[in-house]
């Protein structure tokens, strides 16, 4: 038995329902790359998951639901900002699932984010129970918790997702050690060995894929960039979620916090707002490639490769990976901030 069926037998053990459309494909975007004047660069398309425009949460919530399920939950509540990949992927997967699901969102961008487009016109369009509030994290997740308590006492049970549960991501992080486990499988296939791999994450994701390429011994440096600053930093959480993780798979993996790299570098003014470097991505990409990058997080892991390539870090002869998570349907709701003036230039009325 290989390493990667070994390892494939420990996350087969655990409980999941089927969502996703695995595997994503991995493949070259020649054009891109020679723009950027870099490295050969490939991308593993998370955005091309399948449900509900695809994202890195619907392999996630294979796991997390078939916990909900096996909890007899039939009601899922969850939280994030207003325009959330991580809900609208949670509402998509739980009317899958027959779950009826309610959403606590936090208003990011002030008054904008009253406007129904973009993740949130999805949520609404799949049917959630959406409150939109004004509130720290903290208040969100007492919001969440509180409705748990009146959906209870109406007879419900409900399953509280994500923000008030995040002491162990273990079902979120299992299924990024698969991920990592398609993508040895798939640069074995193309003869390729790619010195880094790029991700935008701040806990899960990159605690999935650190896991897994240490019990695959590959030694790929994993390129975290956080999409935000928040109080406990990443290179903390990531190494906390990956050895409850480890643990929990029963493997012979101790991740240090030093062998973490993760950089709010490029998050710009914060959460949610693009800069100009990762606004200049999104475009670049879709004129090369045909393929959208989202305004809060893979664009800006894409300029934090192309400042790397322009310091010198990343080579013209390296292979680089680059992990696309999706959050593309967000871009309908950023169309102030993707220069108007700019887009209007390309555009002709007879």
């Amino acid at each position: 038995m290989t390493a990667i069926e070994k390892l494939r037998k420990k996350i087969n053990s655990f409980p999941r329902v089927k969502l996703a459309n695995l595997p994503t494909s991995l493949h070259e975007v020649h054009r891109f790359s020679q723009a950027l004047g870099g490295p050969r660069i490939f991308i593993k398309r998370d955005d091309l998951t399948g449900l509900a425009f695809g994202g890195n949460k619907t392999r996630m919530f294979e796991f997390l639901l078939a916990k909900a399920k096996e909890e007899g939950a039939d009601t899922v509540i969850g939280g994030a900002g207003v325009q959330s990949n991580y809900c609208r992927q949670i509402t998509a997967a739980c009317n899958s699932l027959g779950f009826e699901t309610h959403l606590i969102l936090r208003r990011i961008r002030g008054e904008k984010d009253n406007t129904i487009q973009g993740n949130l016109l999805l949520d609404l369009l799949a049917g959630a129970h959406v409150h939109i509030i004004n509130a720290t994290e903290e208040e969100q997740r007492k919001a969440m918790y509180d409705l748990a308590e009146e959906l209870k006492r109406k007879g419900k049970k409900p399953f509280v997702a994500r923000m008030a549960s995040e002491r162990d991501l273990t079902p979120d992080v299992i299924a990024y050690v698969n991920c990592f486990c398609e993508i040895q499988e798939q640069c074995d296939e193309l003869g390729i060995k790619p010195g880094r791999l790029y991700v935008s994450s701040y806990d899960s994701t990159q605690a999935g894929l650190e896991v897994g390429r240490v019990m695959l011994n590959n030694p790929m440096r994993i390129i975290g960039i956080a999409p935000a600053v928040w109080g406990t930093g990443a290179t903390e959480l990531i190494t906390r979620y990956a050895n409850q993780a480890s643990r929990a798979l029963d493997v012979p993996v101790e991740i240090n916090v030093k062998n973490i790299y993760n950089t709010t570098e490029y998050v710009g003014k914060g959460y949610g707002i693009p800069t100009h470097e990762s606004i200049e991505m999104i475009k670049l990409m879709a004129r090369t490639e045909g393929i959208f990058l989202d305004p809060v997080y893979t664009s800006k892991a894409m300029s934090a490769l192309f400042d790397h390539i322009k310091k010198g870090e990343v080579k013209s002869e390296d292979i680089v990976l680059f992990l696309h998570t999706g959050g593309t349907p967000a871009l309908f709701a950023y169309v102030d901030e993707l220069d108007q003036e700019e887009l209007q230039g390309h555009l002709v009325f007879d």
